[in-house]
């Protein structure tokens, strides 16, 4: 019980005026269920569950077919990410050039894996398929923001220079 009442408080402490917002602006709108998504998770970083109760009550649906939805489309994520993305390419190319080297110093110096944010929110983590930039092997992309043809040690210090200067 103790459980839930924490979940339930936790959930209450989200601001969903800009829900409110983004709702009122589909009101009436059918099919709108995509931007819907789109627009709140631009504004919160995320798919909040207490976004997502809301907009299911008001579309007249169940949380479950947003959810479904949601994690149908690699576009959307229902945990908070980190302040920074980094993607490191783990395509043919980047893979003979040592782009395992790159996700080693990610956990070494992060402490995370695939698909993880670090405690403090600054760093998410993702391998990806293909960047599309095989003549520059490896490729990392931290935010919008291309590296090619890097090594583990200067990744460590692209690393560092995001986590010391909050880089924008």
């Amino acid at each position: 019980m103790a459980e839930t009442n924490l979940k339930s408080e936790k959930k209450d402490e989200l601001d969903l005026s800009k829900t409110e917002e983004i709702l009122a602006k589909y009101e009436g709108a059918k099919g709108a269920i995509i931007p819907i998504l789109q627009k709140i998770q631009l504004e919160y970083g995320y798919l909040p569950e207490s976004a997502i109760d809301l907009v299911a009550e008001r579309l007249n649906t169940s949380a479950s077919e947003l959810i479904g939805v949601s994690t149908f489309y690699a576009q959307f994520h229902l945990k908070p990410r980190g302040k920074h993305i980094v993607k490191v390419c783990c395509g043919t190319a980047c893979h003979v050039k040592n782009s395992r080297g790159l996700t080693t110093k990610v956990h070494q110096k992060l402490k995370i894996h695939k698909n993880e944010t670090t405690e403090d929110k600054m760093f998410t983590f993702e391998e990806v398929s293909c960047l599309g930039a095989c003549g520059i092997a490896p490729v990392v992309v931290i935010d919008s923001s291309v590296h090619g043809e890097i090594s583990p040690d200067e990744f460590e210090k692209l690393l560092d220079e995001y986590k010391n200067t909050n880089r924008e």
